[in-house]
């Protein structure tokens, strides 16, 4: 798409539009955020009771109109000290109830209530997510998985004169890390900068010392030789494959549930979210295989640095619980051989930390 002085004043829209038409979303309601305790309790309670009635009868048996509050509470405590990340993946306890607080989606299509359980997932798109108690600021755009915001995208645009350079900094200096949406591993798991023509990431805000990473294609496009950047695309943005794929709904739930880890302890570790050409080889490879079976000799090339070892961890434990269209597992086992000892090395830490994401 030509960027025009008239279309591009339409980015958010467009965004926004792609969201709650085909990428899964429905319109946040930003009034039932509640800004001090950084969630929308209203939409994780609807969850709870479509996903796990009976487990949220006993929850008001025990506190009755307290319920929502005792939640919350129960809620904090495990984030605080497992983080997010880890809570969406294996619930809360209290007391005898088992709440989970986001469901995924299944390997095999063979259990039909963990697939009910995963479509009934209340994601949603806000617009100028207001998001403190202690000023006017908003975000561009929030991603929230069943109340709770995950993502925050900052989109900036080059007819009005600012660029992802201009995102980058206002994540760095302009939101208050100590506010708690933004705390690390508590609300917001990743962070976009994006303009019409690149995108970046992080996974914690520092200040000044917050790194960012490339999150874009290559200039010829995923998976062709070529330099920084993204190719241009004639039917959208430089950068619509971020919303268009990668923060689609099931994607998005994807890397939540087989990719993202925690690197190191809850208070100083590090976020991994994969790159995008990380989470396009992983995705390539896998489906090739759910299509035409084991066999095939593939060929892959990394560049130095570009985080080959999460690529292969990533990539075995995604192959080795991989069914077919007849929901049979198609390898029984997974073998990575390497000739490198630093490789080695680094393979056998990443695995140990991969263990944890499956």
């Amino acid at each position: 798409m030509a960027v025009t002085q008239d279309n591009e004043k339409r980015f958010e829209e467009d965004i926004e539009t792609y969201f709650l038409t085909r990428g899964g979303y429905t319109k946040g309601i930003q009034a039932n955020y509640d800004k001090e305790k950084a969630i929308d309790i209203h939409e994780l309670i609807a969850y709870i009771e479509v996903t796990q009635e009976k487990e949220w009868k006993k929850y008001l048996r025990m506190y009755q109109s307290d319920a929502p509050d005792k939640l919350f509470k129960r809620l904090t405590q495990e984030i605080n000290t497992n983080g997010l990340l880890h809570v969406l993946r294996h619930g809360i306890s209290d007391r005898g109830a088992r709440l989970k607080i986001a469901s995924f989606r299944p390997e095999s299509s063979l259990n039909m209530e963990v697939i009910r359980s995963y479509e009934s997932n209340r994601l949603t798109c806000t617009r100028q997510f207001s998001y403190s108690t202690e000023n006017r600021n908003t975000i561009d755009m929030v991603l929230s998985l069943n109340g709770i915001p995950i993502v925050a995208l900052e989109l900036k645009n080059q007819i009005k004169g600012q660029t992802v350079d201009n995102a980058k900094k206002q994540f760095m200096y302009d939101r208050d890390k100590r506010e708690l949406c933004f705390q690390f591993n508590k609300r917001f798991l990743v962070y976009f900068a994006v303009d019409l023509y690149e995108a970046w990431m992080t996974t914690k805000l520092d200040g000044n010392k917050t790194f960012f990473l490339p999150f874009n294609q290559g200039s010829n496009g995923a998976g062709n030789v070529g330099g920084a950047g993204n190719p241009q695309n004639v039917d959208g943005y430089s950068t619509s494959y971020l919303w268009e794929n990668v923060l689609h709904r099931d994607t998005l739930m994807d890397i939540l549930q087989r990719y993202m880890h925690l690197d190191g302890d809850i208070k100083k570790g590090r976020l991994i979210f994969p790159r995008f050409h990380q989470l396009d080889v992983v995705t390539k490879l896998v489906e090739d295989v759910r299509v035409n079976g084991s066999g095939d000799n593939y060929l892959i090339q990394h560049s130095a640095g570009s985080g080959k070892s999460n690529s292969i961890a990533w990539l075995s434990y995604r192959l080795s619980s991989l069914h077919d269209a007849l929901d049979q597992n198609i390898f029984t086992s997974v073998i990575v051989v390497t000739d490198r000892r630093v490789l080695d090395n680094q393979l056998q830490a990443t695995s140990i930390i991969s263990l944890k994401v499956v």
